[in-house]
């Protein structure tokens, strides 16, 4: 006989619908999985034999082919275990196979029975809603995660003999409730309020904030670099519905959902250290991709932080992402793309030593060394951040002053005031903030005036600014001006812009 389950190959963020053959008959006892697994899945069937006599089934001692099709679809992942060892308790006749129809069956299984959570059971449930089951099987730990899809009954299972007989009606398994709560997150306990002084920094970051530009801070060790960038977070609007979908699903591909998983609703922040690797920062290693950093700061900030150290070949790395706000990582057969719609915050001392420029600072590198150091912050990446700012060392006056700055509340409300209006002026056009606008049309659509129009093409000349920089500046100015809720943008918008750009670092 042969028996189907369903279940789902997940291939980066997308869901695919496989259907578990299963033939058991007479033969010498073997266990074969066709149908292009990894070695994940050709270890199922130790993990299914032991399972199921741990559930005091009897194993068939005959030939047991498993077919996992499509063929060409690679499979990879433990989650096909609970589906196989149900295909074989079908085959043999102990459930029936009308049981299974329009059942989508995920979960791996441990030596004991017991049905351990896996990855991408978001995406999973999505693709198995979308593909007309009614039904999903997922492990218990993942039940909540699924239950984030209201178009399909999620039935937590925590042991194979549960399903066995769930399946044969001796038993009752109430169906998850639908949710749309929030995960439960640590409570956020920084604010704009603790940075001291660094006025100017606090204006581009909100400047940053309602437009979504990428930021550069170069300055000393001990200027509050990290400080400003760990606060970016607190003053960015809170994430859409579809936004929330969007990073939820991520972080669920990742496994970085826990047992109270829900939707992320907060903001993304990201800070890998120097030594990532390209593989760490953008996605990819062995077998399928796995999304990297920059797709983990989807919707979020990425925050680099000593800039300059991280190896050339990984800065280069995000300059593909940083134009199209998705990462495509492409194999010998096959190719899977990842959303990557960040903001990107990048810190760099003006020297190793971080001393040069520094009036209290000594600097103690060679002219060679700080020359190398500083042609990391040029070219191609360099030229795709928006706003680019000295941040001096911190007054002491500031430092001990009494008074605090403003809440990240009280900025959090301007930026989204400043965000209505972008997204009321771009709806149409299919994206959310300046920082998207298209090159295309984009004084078209950023409406200068004629004098900010010749402002921008003095900055070309005296600024040195490239094309991409030009576009930039009027991304900029397009922001400082909603800011101030002014319909055009006109000359000191501009300049407020070009100011907010300094092309040469060293400066």
């Amino acid at each position: 006989m042969i028996a189907v389950a369903e279940s789902i190959a997940l291939v980066g963020m997308d869901g695919h619908p496989v259907d578990v053959e299963v033939s058991v008959a007479p033969g010498l006892p073997t266990f074969t999985i066709v149908g292009l697994p990894d070695a994940s899945i050709q270890e199922a069937r130790e993990r299914v034999r032991a399972a199921v006599q741990a559930s005091r089934e009897e194993w068939p001692m005959q030939r047991i082919t498993v077919n996992l099709s499509p063929a060409h679809l690679r499979k990879a992942g433990s989650g096909f275990d609970l589906a196989i060892a149900l295909g074989i308790m079908v085959a043999r006749d102990r459930i029936e196979q009308e049981r299974l129809r329009k059942v989508c069956v995920l979960g791996e299984l441990s030596l004991d029975g017991t049905v351990r959570r896996i990855r991408g059971v978001l995406s999973a449930a999505f693709a198995a809603a979308y593909a007309g089951a009614r039904t999903l099987l997922v492990p218990a730990g993942n039940a909540r995660e699924a239950a984030l899809m209201h178009d399909i009954e999620v039935v937590p299972i925590e042991h194979l003999s549960q399903a066995v007989g769930f399946f044969r009606d001796e038993c009752s398994i109430e169906p998850v409730a639908p949710t749309r709560d929030a995960a439960t997150r640590d409570p956020v306990d920084v604010d704009l309020s603790d940075v001291r002084g660094q006025a100017s920094a606090k204006v581009a970051l909100e400047v940053a904030a309602a437009g979504g530009h990428n930021l550069l801070m170069i300055g000393p060790p001990g200027g509050g670099k990290t400080m400003l960038a760990r606060r970016l977070p607190t003053i960015l609007p809170a994430l859409s519905d579809e936004e929330a979908f969007e990073v939820t699903r991520v972080h669920s591909v990742a496994g970085l959902l826990g047992d109270d998983a829900g939707f992320i609703r907060a903001r993304p922040f990201r800070a890998p250290h120097h030594s990532a690797s390209s593989t760490g920062l953008i996605g990819g290693g062995s077998g399928l991709p796995h999304p990297g950093e920059i797709s983990l700061a989807h919707r979020g900030v990425l925050f680099l932080d000593e800039f300059g150290e991280f190896r050339n070949e990984v800065l280069q790395s995000l300059r593909q992402p940083l134009e199209d706000g998705v990462v495509t990582i492409v194999r010998a057969r096959w190719a899977v793309t990842y959303p990557a719609r960040f903001q990107l915050v990048a810190g760099s001392n003006p020297c190793p030593c971080g001393g040069a420029r520094d009036d209290r600072g000594e600097c103690v590198c060679s002219t060679q060394r700080v020359r190398q150091y500083l042609e990391r912050l040029t070219g191609p990446v360099i030229d795709r951040i928006d706003i680019q700012i000295r941040v001096p060392r911190i007054e002491k006056e500031d430092l001990f002053a009494a008074e605090r700055g403003e809440a990240s509340a009280t900025v959090r409300a301007r930026v989204e005031q400043a965000r209505a209006i972008q997204r009321a002026r771009w709806a149409r056009k299919g994206f959310g903030s300046n920082a998207e606008m298209p090159a295309r049309d984009i004084e078209v659509l950023a409406r200068l005036t004629r004098d900010a129009r010749a402002r921008v093409e003095g900055a070309v000349d005296e600024q040195k600014l490239s094309a991409r920089g030009a576009h930039r500046v009027i991304r900029l100015a397009r922001t400082i001006a909603d800011m101030e809720g002014a319909d055009e943008v006109d000359m000191l918008h501009v300049s407020e812009a070009i100011g907010l750009r300094v092309p040469d670092p060293t400066l």
